[in-house]
């Protein structure tokens, strides 16, 4: 069996958490704008899968509104926040 350089491992593992990492990333920015946020908020499914994980119109927007740097430029997103004790 041939074994894999830990630099390799070390470089996949750092890109594929880069990515979820970035999803919390700007769930935090967000929640720290507005306090109400969910994971509803961006996503049709209340708890999203890896796999499944569909974007609201809201979502779509906040996608739209993300640089090539990943950063999300919120001066092109507007959100607003649902009426007490309806889902987003």
């Amino acid at each position: 069996m041939k074994r894999i350089p830990a630099a390799i491992v070390t470089i996949l593992a750092l890109a594929v958490s880069g990515s979820a990492l970035a999803t919390m990333d700007i769930y935090k920015e967000f929640k720290a704008k507005e306090s109400v946020a969910t994971c509803q908020s961006c996503h049709v499914a209340k708890m999203p899968k890896k796999e499944a994980h569909e974007l609201n119109d809201f979502g779509k927007t906040v996608k739209a509104a993300k640089g090539k740097d990943g950063k999300i430029d919120w001066s092109k997103v507007s959100y607003k926040a649902p009426a007490p004790g309806v889902a987003p």
